[in-house]
């Protein structure tokens, strides 16, 4: 039995199908997919096969070796052996069986290009090729979606580090055909690749509380469309349920600093992890997520009525903006790792007992306004009401509450170092990362550096959120959650962003959620399969 449907529970869900299992798959909501059906679906995979095709050299050992040089004490070597060593056949089987399909983004780089076996030059990291809806039948508005369907590959798009266009008569016929790239597509095949195997998982269907018998969990209780039902499931259950991001309570209790703007779908409410927490599981890296700075856009809202937040991952890399805190001062690498970044955004300052760099603001001009997008504003486009606009530094910083006289002297300080494409402060536009996201028609540090010098002014206010948690049940490298002795909880497994990271905090590169979730639901499915219970 696998709760939770997706990108982790689908594949535990084929790992223990084509094991001999007979599998079972429920899902809360009504429709599937979850944090990864939105995402932009890349997948973080070390020593694959595509990459030795194309000259690329890469080990487990030097993804391990990369992975423990930014460790702090998070992770597990076993777990995170596991990860590494299992990717490659974890991608070649599900490659095989037709239930994803991947291509290298060879010059994506690692978020971390200069540590011990990193690769600066890319090779990681696998963008998913389009996929055809209409092959899913009634399914395919049971994908979980948030505007738009992608029409595009994510390497089509800047955020792939493109920096052309899809011609308008293509992505028309690909919206005909209902092609779908990004998180769509993996999803998608996954789900495929499920109902050809006769796995339909069932919808609105939420895990209640597990059931344990003689030590071994046997199933789980759980609430299907209101009416409690109990599951049996004779070789376990699998949790793959997402984070708790959207808990109030749960993020209070265990996360490092404020996480007011999640960009995940408000589903993940940390349903499996108070289900491992009521069996007896251990918990860790309970204090981080997969942080992002993010926009809300307030006339965008999910489903359930929350509104939107949107990952700044471009916006806060191009030249002509930067980012400043309450005071109106610069306090970050604005073209760092998003992840990272949260280290700047939950810096405490004892003296006001507070944090003084949330929330902070993008701060740009028209030069930035006439070559950029913001969100889904393009250039040439009338900006909403919610974007603070000024003629002068002075007076946008009195539009967005910050410091009069801070905000044009950083302004001012940050255009000199901008002119001399020398970031002494912090260093942007000094890393292959820095600039991958900037201004790729301009050479080095250029990419990311330009000063804000051409009126009007304008700022938009960015907080922290997070594309998920990545802390939870403690797993073995088998992906048996563990109990507070350190012995597998016989009979429970789990996958994807409901359990402790294999990688702890450190996001690797793009995909660097996925590639784990995949290669653990993997692990979990055919453990599960062999009935593992030592």
């Amino acid at each position: 039995m696998i709760i939770g449907a997706g990108a982790a529970g689908l594949t535990a869900a084929l790992a223990a199908h084509e094991a001999g299992a007979s599998v079972r798959v429920i899902e809360k909501q009504d429709r599937l997919g979850g944090t990864a059906a939105i995402s932009g679906g890349v997948v973080w995979l070390p020593d694959h096969e595509q990459m030795a095709a194309q000259g690329k050299a890469d080990s487990s050992d030097e993804a391990k070796a990369y992975f423990q040089s930014l460790d702090h004490g998070e992770m597990d070597e076993q777990v995170l052996g596991a990860f590494v060593t299992e990717a490659r056949q974890m991608h070649n089987f599900l490659t095989g069986i037709d239930a994803i399909a991947l291509t290298m983004m060879p010059d994506y780089p690692d978020y971390y290009g200069e540590r011990p076996g990193a690769k600066a030059d890319g090779g990681r990291s696998l963008d998913n090729e389009l996929f055809d809806f209409t092959s899913l039948g009634e399914w395919k508005d049971r994908v979980f979606q948030n505007g738009p369907a992608p029409r595009m590959m994510l390497r089509e798009t800047p955020l792939g580090g493109s920096s052309g266009m899809v011609d308008p008569a293509e992505l028309q016929k690909r919206a005909e055909q209902d092609l779908r790239g990004w998180g769509q597509a993996l999803v998608g095949r996954l789900l495929r690749a499920c109902l050809d195997r006769g796995i339909e998982p069932v919808l609105g269907c939420g895990g209640y509380r597990l059931c344990v018998a003689e030590g071994w969990v046997t199933g789980a209780i759980v609430d299907c469309d209101g009416q409690q039902e109990t599951i049996t499931a004779r070789q376990g259950v699998i949790l793959a349920t997402g984070g708790f991001e959207w808990n109030d309570t749960l993020k209070h209790a265990f996360l490092r600093g404020p996480l007011d703007a999640p960009a995940s779908p408000p589903t993940n409410r940390g349903d499996g992890l108070k289900m491992a927490m009521a069996a007896g599981a251990s918990l860790g890296n309970m204090t981080s997520a997969w942080w992002v700075p993010t926009l809300a856009v307030p006339d965008s809202e999910w489903q359930s009525g929350e509104t939107r937040n949107i990952p700044v991952l471009i916006e806060r890399t191009l030249p002509h903006g930067i980012m400043v805190n309450r005071e109106g001062k610069r306090f970050c690498n604005e073209a760092a790792n998003y992840s990272a970044l949260a280290g700047a955004f939950h810096a405490f300052d004892p003296a006001t007992y507070d944090y003084p760099n949330l929330p902070a603001y993008l701060v740009f001009d028209s030069q930035y306004r006439e070559r950029y997008p913001l969100a889904s504003f393009m250039p040439g486009t009338a900006l909403p009401d919610w974007v603070a606009t000024a003629e002068t530094m002075a007076e946008l910083a009195e539009k967005i509450g910050v410091d009069g006289n801070n905000l044009p002297a950083t302004i001012e300080r940050f255009n000199r170092l901008a002119e001399q494409l020398d970031d002494a402060d912090y260093g942007r536009g000094k890393t292959d990362y820095d600039r991958f996201y900037g201004d790729r028609s301009r050479a080095g540090a250029a990419a990311t550096l330009g000063s804000l010098t051409k009126a009007p002014f304008y700022a938009v206010e960015i907080n922290m959120g997070a594309l998920g948690t990545n802390g939870g049940p403690r797993t073995n490298a088998q992906g048996q959650i563990l109990d507070v002795d350190d012995q597998p909880i016989a009979g429970l497994f789990g996958a994807g962003n409901v359990i402790s990271a294999p990688t702890g905090s450190v996001y690797a590169g793009a995909g660097g959620t996925l590639g784990p979730a995949l290669t653990f639901g993997y692990i979990a499915g055919r453990a599960a399969a062999r009935r593992v219970n030592h």
